[in-house]
């Protein structure tokens, strides 16, 4: 069940939404939920802030819940319309009975860096240590355990402990105060950190590791009884990607970035957009590669998720669709990368 003070939030904005400007033209209203917050949810707040909702009949509204077993307990209500979340997440729920499908996945590959403290030199160094996660068996951990895996790592083997923390702004502050010797983050915030003299033991968005990070979920309910609701919210999302992989736009996705996370520092900010540029992609088909990943982590906590066939999580029909009616190339005519 959701708190109390989160169904009154989710309702007020659908209250919000329903008023428009387009008196004429009936408006529908969405909510999206996202527990993330880092630069990689920058298509959808720039979705959002563009209007590029309104533009295909959506009057969308964009809210943050921080912990994602609320975001998908809010999901499978029907509290909000669509997810924008992980393959974790997904996974997880869809293991429990929650009928969930990902119509689409903007990051097919793990994005972030490996941190450690300043007493941390290489990779031998992390036996013994402590690793900060934000849950046992989310997003943050698996990338954690697959940076330590590219590392040569073994947490059972190495006795390597995780803690769990917070957020990635938390996890920060975790690293910098001890508390933990290790963490994984996106770029806008492991900048400050080598800045400060912690260092980055591995850059894992270049070694290419199949993962399934931020994508659009909704409730298989949703998918059958209101369609063209979930293809506008995809139409509006699409642009938003288009729009922050555009070079001549990077100045206002960089001013999204820095106002979202609340960044004083534009050179982080900057981070993040790279983050964006090198780890959203133009065409967000959902990769199983990505997910089987996932699976062969959690199977670690839960065997029977071996058995579990990740095919089944996807429903990329609406996307398949505009791809094959040329929406997607339109939008990147209309935005170009170059």
């Amino acid at each position: 069940m959701l708190g109390i003070a989160l169904q009154s939030i989710v309702a007020g904005i659908v209250l919000l939404c329903g008023i428009s400007s387009h008196a004429a033209t009936p408006v529908r209203k969405a909510v999206i939920g996202h527990a993330a917050l880092n630069a990689r949810v920058a298509p959808l707040w720039v979705a959002e802030d563009h209007g590029f909702f309104l533009k295909y009949g959506v009057n969308a509204n964009a809210i943050f819940i921080r912990q994602a077993p609320v975001l998908v307990a809010a999901l499978t209500a029907g509290d909000v319309h669509a997810a924008y979340t992980g393959g974790t997440t997904v996974l997880t729920a869809v293991t429990s009975g929650a009928d969930l499908k990902t119509i689409a996945t903007l990051t097919n590959k793990l994005g972030y860096d490996v941190v450690a403290g300043p007493n941390i030199k290489t990779a031998k160094d992390l036996r013994g240590k402590k690793v900060g996660v934000q849950t046992l068996a989310g997003t943050v951990w698996m990338g954690a355990m697959l940076g330590l895996e590219h590392l040569g790592l073994d947490a059972e083997r190495d006795k390597i402990t995780f803690l769990v923390i917070g957020d990635q702004t938390v996890a920060t502050q975790a690293l910098e105060s001890g508390q933990i010797d290790m963490t994984v983050l996106d770029g806008v915030f492991s900048r400050r950190l080598r800045q400060k003299g912690f260092n980055v033991l591995a850059e894992l968005g270049k070694a290419n590791i199949p993962f399934s990070s931020q994508g659009l979920v909704a409730r298989g309910a949703t998918l059958r009884e209101q369609r063209d609701l979930l293809e506008s919210l995809l139409k509006g999302l699409l642009e938003g990607v288009a729009f922050c992989l555009s070079p001549r736009n990077k100045p206002a996705v960089v001013a999204t970035i820095m106002k979202r996370l609340k960044l004083n520092d534009p050179a982080s900010a900057e981070e993040g957009y790279q983050d964006v540029i090198n780890g959203v992609e133009r065409k967000p088909f959902p990769v199983v590669d990505g997910l089987r990943n996932i699976q062969r982590l959690m199977k670690l906590r839960n065997p029977a998720i071996e058995k579990f066939k990740v095919e089944e999580m996807i429903d990329d029909r609406i996307l398949r669709q505009l791809d094959a009616s040329g929406f997607i190339d339109g939008l990147a005519k209309q935005y170009p990368a170059k």
